[in-house]
C-alpha cells in the first residue's frame, strides 16, 4: 500500500517513485496498480486463482472514485482496457493506472467539452495486457496519440507512448507535504493532463 506521492507529509523516504519500474522489471510477476475497488477484486481474483505466476497489488492510501459498477467479466485479467470512451474517431488516448485513472477521466471530460475525442484506458496489470493478442491491444490502445498518467518514475511507459516527455509522472523524487500539493506542483493534475494532450494533438 501508500504507491506513490500520495502519501504526502511522510516525504520522499516512503514515497515509492520507484518501485513500480522496479517490479514491473522483476520475470514472471504480475505487477497490479488498480483504479478503484471493483479493479482491486478482480486483480486479487487473479492473483488467487494464478498458479504459475506471483502477483502483486499496489494499492494507494488516498481515497479513489468508484470508476466501475462490479459486472460478470472480470476486465482485469486482459491487463488494460478502454474505461471510457469519449466519440468515435480518437484525438488522444490516455493511458493511466491506479489513483491517476479517475484523474485521467476528468481530463477526458474537459476535452471532450472542448470538441476532442478521447479514450481513457486503464492499466492495471502490464504483464497481463504484454500477454494479449496483437488485434486486442492495438484496438486498446488506437492508433491516435497517447499519452500516460502515473504519479511514478516515468520508466518503462516508452513501450506504449512515442517519448518519455509524453508521460505526466515523477521525474525524481518526491517531497514532504500534503498530496494534494504536491501533485500540484509535480504537474500530475487534470489540467496538466489536458495542456499535454492539446499539446500532442497539435503536433
Amino acid at each position: 500500500t501508500h504507491d506513490s506521492i500520495g502519501l504526502g507529509e511522510d516525504g520522499p523516504t516512503h514515497q515509492p517513485v520507484e518501485h513500480l519500474a522496479s517490479l514491473r522489471a522483476i520475470p514472471n510477476l504480475n505487477v497490479f496498480r488498480p483504479a478503484d475497488a471493483i479493479e482491486t477484486l478482480e486483480a486479487w481474483d487473479i492473483a488467487v486463482r494464478s498458479e504459475g505466476t506471483p502477483s502483486l497489488l499496489a494499492l494507494s492510501r488516498q481515497d479513489v472514485p468508484q470508476l466501475r459498477q462490479a459486472g460478470s467479466e472480470n476486465l482485469t485479467r486482459c491487463g488494460a482496457y478502454i474505461i471510457r470512451e469519449f466519440g468515435k474517431e480518437r484525438d488522444i488516448t490516455l493511458l493511466a493506472t491506479g489513483t491517476e485513472v479517475s484523474l485521467a477521466v476528468e481530463a477526458a471530460e474537459i476535452l471532450q467539452a472542448e470538441g476532442y475525442a478521447s479514450a481513457v484506458v486503464s492499466m492495471p496489470c502490464w504483464e497481463l495486457f504484454d500477454a494479449q493478442p496483437e488485434t486486442y491491444r492495438e484496438e486498446v490502445l488506437g492508433s491516435a496519440p497517447r499519452i500516460a498518467v502515473e504519479a511514478a518514475s516515468a520508466f518503462g511507459w516508452t513501450r506504449y507512448v512515442d517519448r518519455e516527455a509524453d508521460v505526466i509522472g515523477m521525474p525524481g523524487f518526491g517531497a514532504s507535504a500534503p498530496a494534494e500539493r504536491l501533485y500540484a506542483e509535480f504537474g500530475i493534475t487534470t489540467e496538466a493532463i489536458v495542456a499535454r494532450a492539446k499539446t500532442v494533438i497539435a503536433k
